[in-house]
């Protein structure tokens, strides 16, 4: 059998060669002729898996590493018996430690109290369940809007979107890209919703770029309309509007998802998925080492004479700061491309052991186990 990988997968190399005939190309590249006798597809969301690509081929199945599925025309393939599946969940923690880190650095940037603060999630999937989790732990006051998960379990735990826009100081978003229908996710931050929007909110998108209207979103920082914005995702991507990347709090090259952890998890989950189909002996491959990222995976922390959250901060943005992606992404935004490449190696919370000193009570110690670190102290 033959299979077409997209070459910038990590850890994918090797694992099905034993088994099929692999060939790797970069996403652009991935043409009809190139998939015509495949077998199986396996992508990222660069690569447009509809009709002008697959029709007349052999391939009966499509695994994306990623979360996102928005790139395979699902409709078309379920009807022409076109097998797809994606790797729900595994960046998620990822997105979560990336959300720490912003959260953070907007709090000390802007000088705010969590517990002063609500904020609004949109979308409580894998990941929003997540952030919601975690801005509990930091001390926001948490509402939640998720009109599917609303209508299946009933609406006590969620809220309409308009009391999100209403009640919440920060609103971020974490929904799949779906247009029209009920549900219909693109433009939801368009031209009118901003105006409803008041002047002392703050929008952040790690989602789908379409979700926000980009050039309604920067006619609402130039005039003041809202306070601040933080994207992860655009549209065009990866030909970036600059001068909406110069208005924002922070912008990065859609990396929210990028831990070295969560690109494993979705290899292995793509990986498995192929073994099934095809009844391959890799039905429980794995990866065995995850490399290393440039800080030590083990560090300590003296929190005398800071107060828990201030200690939770530290541990947070030891892990990862997000202004490092920023500063790169604002010196050369032509390189989106180039830096989702390149991203340096960034492990999650649950790689992390720190010792706390001084932790008078254990407060720091139960709120960063609660958000997934290994604590000694």
């Amino acid at each position: 059998m033959k299979i077409i990988c997209d070459n910038n997968i990590p850890f994918l190399k090797g694992a099905l060669e034993p088994y099929a005939n692999v060939i790797y190309l970069p996403g652009n590249e991935t043409t009809p002729d190139a998939v015509r006798d495949a077998d199986a597809i396996i992508t990222r969301t660069r690569t447009k898996c509809d009709e002008s690509l697959l029709k007349g081929s052999k391939v009966s199945m499509i695994a994306t590493a990623t979360i996102g599925f928005d790139h395979i025309d699902t409709k078309w393939c379920e009807a022409n018996g076109i097998e797809w599946t994606n790797a729900p969940g595994c960046n998620s923690w990822s997105v979560k430690q990336y959300m720490g880190s912003l959260l953070v650095t907007m709090a000390r940037g802007f000088g705010f109290d969590y517990k002063d603060k609500t904020i609004g999630i949109i979308g409580v999937g894998n990941v929003g369940s997540k952030v919601a989790r975690l801005s509990a732990l930091l001390g926001f006051k948490v509402l939640l809007c998720d009109p599917p998960r609303a209508r299946q379990e009933g609406d006590s735990r969620f809220v309409h979107l308009d009391t999100i826009i209403e009640q919440s100081d920060i609103i971020t978003c974490h929904v799949p890209l779906q247009r029209g229908g009920r549900d219909s996710t693109f433009h939801m931050f368009n031209k009118k919703r901003f105006s409803s929007m008041r002047k002392d909110q703050i929008l952040i998108n790690t989602s789908r770029g379409e979700v926000v209207d980009c050039g309604a979103l920067k006619a609402a920082l130039k005039k003041g309309a809202i306070k601040a914005a933080s994207l992860d995702v655009w549209e065009n991507e990866p030909y970036i509007d600059s001068e909406l990347l110069s208005l924002l709090f922070t912008g990065t090259p859609h990396i929210a998802g990028y831990s070295i952890d969560g690109k494993a998890k979705g290899t292995i989950m793509t990986v498995q998925a192929i073994g099934r189909k095809f009844s391959l002996p890799c039905r429980n491959w794995t990866i065995k080492e995850i490399p290393l990222p440039a800080q030590p995976l083990e560090f300590t922390l003296d929190v005398k004479d800071k107060t828990h959250i201030q200690a939770v901060e530290d541990a947070i943005l030891y892990t990862y700061k997000i202004k490092d992606d920023d500063t790169r992404l604002r010196a050369d935004a032509s390189s989106f491309e180039k830096q989702r490449a390149t991203y340096p190696i960034r492990r999650e919370f649950s790689a992390f052991t720190v010792t706390l000193k001084n932790d008078i009570g254990e407060q720091a110690a139960i709120i960063l186990r609660q958000m997934g670190f290994n604590v000694n102290n």
